[in-house]
């Protein structure tokens, strides 16, 4: 008889069978390479030592961890917390196991998570965030592990990626308000050298003013705002630039504005009307409640994690690079 063990291992397991552990591997995994006589005693033991297979016992058959890592830049940003809520559990769905790592937006501590991750020989990265340097796409390529994109873009398209089109987003709801007689549209970007941020969401509401044909005016620009703090600082700011209206990237940020607006003493939607781009659960506990892009946060997360399994199984993915439908959603914070 096997004497059974709290948190049996798989060592437990070979020690007891007399086996070695990819023998005991490969019968976690259903291999057919295992003598019957063998793989009887194997489950035996299992069964006796309560031994539960891990993700590591599974590998060492499958030469895989069953693993993913998910580079995220703020674990607290409501946005990128739904998209991870996609992706975990389509990683459960297919039995992968996920591994988190934050960066707080840093592009230095992204190459550091992308090292630490490929150490751990994980079989994916998902990678989230706006701050896709060269530095960042060249630690990525070095891996070699497969990488989906979601909710970052690469201008260069060398990376698949799930995301919805920013350009056009930002550039219909600058055409909205030019069209509903606000000639004073400020926009509320993250930092000023990021691809999203430029190539995407500034690129967008530079071309509704062309189309208007309104001129670009560089003090209606505001980039660098990260937080809820940096929005009620901003808003005295706007009302100085004479601004009407805003549209801003980031909803805890564009409620900061809201708010600092009114401590101005500016009526929103009366004196000014405001925008978010993400549509989280700030947009609803603002008052006036915020009008917002609609992106399928969640959908972005769980479509980068099917893309990702494909990949780990080396299956054509067919488009590389999506784009999922988004909406506006009309609140308060507009007329």
């Amino acid at each position: 008889m096997v004497e059974e063990k709290k948190n049996a291992t798989i060592y437990d397991v070979a020690a007891a069978v007399g086996v070695s552990l990819a023998t005991v591997s490969r019968v976690v995994n259903g291999s057919e390479n295992v003598r019957p006589a063998t793989r009887d005693k194997v489950l035996a033991a299992i069964k006796e030592l309560g031994y539960r297979p891990n993700a590591v016992a599974r590998g060492l058959a499958s030469k895989k961890t069953t693993t993913v890592g998910v580079v995220m830049p703020d674990m607290t940003n409501l946005f990128f917390s739904e998209l991870t809520r996609g992706i975990d559990d389509v990683a459960h769905m297919y039995q992968y196991d996920v591994l988190l790592t934050n960066t707080d937006d840093d592009p230095e501590r992204a190459l550091t998570a992308i090292r630490n991750l490929a150490d751990k020989q994980i079989d994916g990265l998902i990678f989230m965030g706006s701050q896709l340097s060269d530095k960042v796409l060249t630690a990525i390529r070095a891996t070699g592990i497969p990488v989906v994109l979601a909710g970052s873009v690469d201008k260069d398209q060398q990376l698949p990626s799930v995301n919805i089109d920013y350009k056009m987003a930002f550039s219909e709801v600058t055409a909205r308000f030019l069209e509903s007689g606000y000639d004073r549209v400020a926009l509320v970007t993250g930092s000023a050298d990021r691809a999203i941020d430029v190539d995407y969401r500034r690129a967008g509401y530079e071309a509704a003013l062309l189309k208007a044909g309104k001129k670009l005016d560089e003090e209606l620009i505001f980039p660098g705002a990260r937080s809820y703090q940096d929005g009620v600082r901003l808003a005295k700011v706007i009302r100085d630039a004479d601004a009407n209206a805003a549209l801003v990237y980031d909803d805890e940020v564009a409620l900061g504005v809201l708010n600092g607006l009114q401590d101005e003493g500016l009526k929103v939607p009366d004196d000014f009307e405001i925008v978010s781009a993400n549509n989280t659960t700030f947009t609803l506990v603002a008052r006036p409640e915020l009008s917002s892009i609609d992106q399928p946060k969640y959908d972005i997360g769980a479509v980068a994690m099917r893309m990702l399994t494909k990949l780990m199984d080396k299956q054509d993915l067919g488009e590389e690079q999506i784009l999922l439908p988004y909406t506006m959603v009309n609140r308060s914070s507009t007329k």
